[in-house]
C-alpha cells in the first residue's frame, strides 16, 4: 500500500475514531454521531469490509467506556455488577443498515445525497431499534397496537436523532473535505 493511501486511510479512521469517542462528550438524548459514521466510512473506505469493520470497531470501543464507565453509574440497576461487552443488537442492526444505504447513495459524495443519506439514516434507525424495542420490552404487547406504541415512544427521540445525523455527517464529511483541500495530496482515491 503507498503512502499516500496508508495517510487517507489513517485520516479517516482517526475522523471516525474521534466521531465515536464524542459520545462520550454530554449531549442530547440520541444527538450522536452513529448515522454520520456508517455514512462517512461507507462513503470513504473503498473496500467495502472495511467500510463495516472501521465504524463498528470506533463504536464498539465508545460502547465498551460508556457502558461500563458512564452508563454502568447512572443507571446501576440496568446494567448491574458485570462487565458489558456489547451494546444493543438493534443499534448495530440499524449502523450496519446505515453502512449499506451509505455504499449505495454516496457512491459520489454531494450535498444533495448527503443530505438524503442523513434523513434516511435516520428513518432507519428510528424503525430498526424502535422495532427491536417493540420485540424486547415487555411493556408492548406483539399486537400491531404494541408496535405502533413503541414508535409512538421513540417520536421525541428521533428529532434529535435527526438532528444528530445532520449535524454529525456535515462535520465528518466537512472535515475531511477541509483536510483534503488543505492537503490536496489526499484527493484523488479512495482510501483502501
Amino acid at each position: 500500500m503507498n503512502d499516500k493511501i496508508q495517510v487517507r486511510f489513517g485520516i479517516i479512521s482517526l475522523i471516525i475514531l474521534a466521531a465515536a469517542f464524542s459520545r462520550l462528550l454530554p449531549h442530547p438524548y440520541n444527538f450522536t454521531p452513529i448515522g454520520a459514521m456508517g455514512l462517512f466510512g461507507a462513503a470513504h473506505l473503498s473496500r467495502k469490509y472495511l467500510a463495516f469493520v472501521i465504524p463498528f470497531l470506533a463504536m464498539w470501543f465508545s460502547d465498551l467506556l460508556l457502558n461500563n464507565l458512564i452508563y454502568a453509574r447512572l443507571y446501576p440497576d440496568f446494567y448491574g455488577d458485570g462487565f458489558v461487552w456489547f451494546g444493543n443488537l438493534w443499534v448495530y442492526a440499524s449502523f450496519a443498515a446505515i453502512v449499506g444505504l451509505g455504499m449505495v447513495l454516496l457512491r459520489r459524495v454531494r450535498i444533495t445525497n448527503l443530505l438524503a443519506a442523513s434523513l434516511l439514516a435516520s428513518a432507519l434507525f428510528f424503525l430498526v431499534t424502535n422495532f427491536g424495542s417493540w420485540l424486547a420490552d415487555p411493556r408492548y404487547p406483539r399486537t400491531v397496537a404494541g408496535l405502533l406504541a413503541a414508535y409512538g415512544a421513540g417520536v421525541p427521540f428521533f428529532w434529535n436523532t435527526l438532528l444528530g445525523d445532520l449535524f454529525y455527517a456535515g462535520v465528518l464529511f466537512g472535515t475531511y473535505e477541509w483536510v483534503q483541500r488543505r492537503f490536496l495530496s489526499l484527493s484523488p482515491e479512495k482510501a483502501h
